[in-house]
């Protein structure tokens, strides 16, 4: 017997390496000494040298269940960017800045075209973020995944300088909350989302969405806020805390950053809601409050300022929008949903 005869092709593997080489090599930055293809990735850490206080942070993730629907509409190039831009903005609400990326590509059979798209999605979010991929892992498993299925996820990792960090003990009542806009549902709840939407047409014009397809709205890549996180550590204006809204929503996400005996009070209509989850509210008549502890609605991050200093942020960084302030008590009360 050979290995083919398992289901496992040898040949596809190597193409896919070949591709995978030639879209992660235009992500490269001058400290990589060892990237893809080495046993292990190397990179020059000189640079912590320039920390007073380095700390180094690591955060790993995936792109869950949106792989289908992308795969149904033949769109893979943006998973990338979703799973880049998870794991930049996992690490900026952290405290974090970007070194150095690692993916992990599975599926029951390698389609070296697929992977090549899906890597230069990564390839691309990894330089806009000016950090190398330094290797990962691509697996062919038949039997571990079904036909047709795709497995995404990868892990970064950043340095901070500790005196940077998030510090939830300086968070106080009456501090305002400040909110970073999605671009969507970016990477979480799209087990709902797909059994709402069924068997539609992903790429007919939808009037509910302004003319736009399903696939446009569900398939718009996670954003990243490195530019906005750029521009507020140059201005001194890093918040007490901040809070990424992904798995868990609004509700599960926003109380992991405050202390205990506080938590928030947000006001629906004060930012902009993404059309796309009134069209699958209505669609599937989720609730209300489902809705929010399922998907961001809107609110990509989420962060905590002194008053003043979220006024500054206001005329800074143009997208800001004030949505709410912290309270005595605990957990997230949404004016217009909880009462």
């Amino acid at each position: 017997m050979e290995y083919r005869d398992a289901g496992v092709r040898l040949e596809a593997a190597e193409e896919a390496t070949r591709r995978i080489r030639a879209a992660l090599r235009t992500a490269l930055t001058p400290e990589v000494l060892a990237g893809v293809g080495a046993f292990a990735g190397a990179l020059d850490a000189d640079r912590l040298k320039s920390y007073a206080h380095p700390v180094l942070l690591a955060s790993t993730d995936g792109v869950g269940t949106k792989t289908l629907l992308a795969v149904r509409a033949g769109r893979l190039r943006g998973l990338g960017h979703d799973l880049v831009n998870h794991g930049v903005d996992d690490l900026l609400a952290a405290g974090g800045w970007p070194l150095f990326f690692l993916d992990y590509l599975a599926a029951d059979r390698l389609n070296p075209q697929a992977v090549a798209e899906l890597v230069e999605g990564v390839a691309e979010a990894a330089r806009a973020a000016g950090m190398p991929v330094l290797g990962g892992e691509t697996a062919e498993m038949p039997g571990v995944y079904r036909r047709g299925a795709v497995d995404l996820a990868g892990t970064i990792v950043g340095v901070a300088e500790r005196s940077e960090l998030p510090d939830p003990s300086r968070v106080r009542p009456g501090d305002r909350i400040l909110a970073l806009p999605s671009s969507g549902p970016h990477t979480n709840g799209y087990s709902l989302i797909r059994r709402v939407i069924g068997d539609r047409d992903l790429f007919a014009p939808c009037p509910e969405l302004g003319g736009a397809s399903l696939a446009d709205r569900l398939l718009a890549p996670h954003r990243s806020y490195l530019p906005e996180w750029r521009r507020l550590r140059a201005a001194e204006l890093l918040p007490k805390v901040a809070a990424h809204i992904t798995g868990g929503g609004v509700y599960g996400n926003l109380p992991r950053v405050l202390p205990p005996g506080l938590g928030a009070v947000l006001r629906r209509g004060s930012w902009s809601e993404p059309p796309v989850f009134a069209f699958l509210k209505n669609l599937g008549g989720i609730p209300d409050r489902e809705m929010f502890a399922v998907f961001n609605m809107g609110l990509g991050m989420l962060l905590v300022y002194d008053p003043a200093s979220a006024e500054q942020v206001l005329g800074l960084v143009d997208e800001a929008q004030a949505v709410g302030e912290v309270v005595e008590g605990q957990g997230v009360v949404v004016e217009g949903v909880d009462g």
